[in-house]
């Protein structure tokens, strides 16, 4: 049975330690700073055999020594992206499979250049956006003879929403800033290009409701980098309510608060609520030519909160833990088929719907 050190125990570090444990087929350790959350204390009831371990996870040698004391055969990182580098180091130090949920660039990059002197697997962006989102459009995409447009979409959003934003929170704060202020990466006519976040504002209709999406940082992962100048147009963007985009631009933008994220994340949280009752919509058209014909296939998914094991557990916490869980049982159950830096977007979607993990992501409504 493998051993996993899950760093980050908060709200998809928790789902994702039950996932695992419930499956019967790894050892789980959760490490954190802290383990506050009544949610927590029902885990480690439930799962009796889950090790808990408070550790500064800032402290990379405290860190490291209780990696090693477990003797993890994995890290999984489920901590901010800013902090991230400091679990992939311990998992490169200790010969540790790698795993981490981070939209941000420099993480990644991070990350690859650890990969390089590594026999050990390392994959950075799993989870929903990057992450399932790119499996989904890879295994669109090799339906088809040539490749022309791959457009991705996806939402995190409230059931209900009643403020000028039309948000509520419902995943990191943090992480939710970082995708409105980095700059995206997109192909264009073949071309790696870089444009500015909360651009390309468009109006789209998803199962039968309008929403509007625009440009962030990071979902598109290392889609573009696999497939470069073999498809003419590739990009990723935000699904929100309409109206939202310009009050984000408003609040960045005109009122210059992108320079201080300290003072934007003090504002939105003490504005905005934070809300487990959402939902995430999935959308991913790739147009192409099959069989001499141009043809278009899409992925269309609405995911709500779900309950499992008498737990609670959002849209936003599901689809993005149960992608993560998916990745880690594919990789370390195929140890020979993954070294170095893995572009997890090559996964087979095929394999990843198998897993214990793969319910949540099949097409049926």
């Amino acid at each position: 049975m493998k051993k996993i050190s899950i760093i980050g125990a908060g709200k998809i570090g928790s789902l994702a330690a039950l996932l695992l444990a419930r499956s019967k087929q790894y050892q789980i350790q959760l490490v954190d700073q802290c383990f506050l959350m009544s949610d927590q204390k029902r885990l480690f009831q439930l799962y009796p055999d889950m090790v808990k371990q408070t550790v500064d996870v800032t402290n990379r040698q405290k860190l490291n020594a209780a990696v090693a004391n477990f003797k993890s055969d994995a890290v999984i990182s489920c901590l901010p992206y800013f902090l991230n580098k400091n679990a992939a180091q311990t998992a490169h130090d200790l010969s540790c499979a790698y795993f981490d949920l981070t939209e941000d660039v420099a993480a990644t990059n991070f990350v690859r250049d650890l990969a390089k002197n590594s026999k050990m697997p390392f994959v950075p962006q799993c989870g929903l956006a990057p992450g399932m989102i790119g499996l989904i459009a890879n295994d669109l995409i090799q339906q088809f003879d040539s490749i022309e447009t791959v457009e991705m979409r996806v939402g995190a959003l409230p059931q209900f929403s009643n403020n000028g934003l039309k948000y509520a929170l419902t995943w990191s704060t943090d992480g939710l800033i970082n995708e409105y202020d980095n700059p995206c990466t997109i192909l264009r006519d073949g071309k790696i290009q870089i444009m500015p976040p909360l651009e390309s504002l468009e109006s789209i209709e998803v199962l039968g409701e309008q929403y509007e999406a625009f440009s962030t940082s990071g979902g598109l992962g290392s889609l573009v980098e696999l497939y470069g100048k073999r498809v003419n147009k590739m990009n990723y963007k935000t699904i929100r309510y309409p109206g939202h985009c310009e009050k984000i631009r408003l609040l960045m933008r005109d009122l210059n608060l992108s320079s201080d994220r300290d003072m934007l994340k003090t504002i939105l949280e003490k504005a905005i609520p934070r809300t487990w009752q959402d939902l995430v919509l999935m959308l991913v058209n790739v147009v192409g030519i099959k069989d001499k014909e141009l043809q278009a296939k899409q992925y269309i998914k609405k995911i709500m909160p779900v309950k499992i094991d008498g737990f609670h557990w959002s849209a936003i916490q599901i689809t993005t833990a149960a992608g993560l869980c998916a990745v880690v049982d594919v990789v370390l159950n195929n140890e020979k088929e993954f070294s170095g830096f893995v572009y997890q977007e090559q996964i087979s979607l095929e394999k990843i719907l198998k897993t214990p993990f793969g319910e949540y992501y099949q097409e049926k409504m």
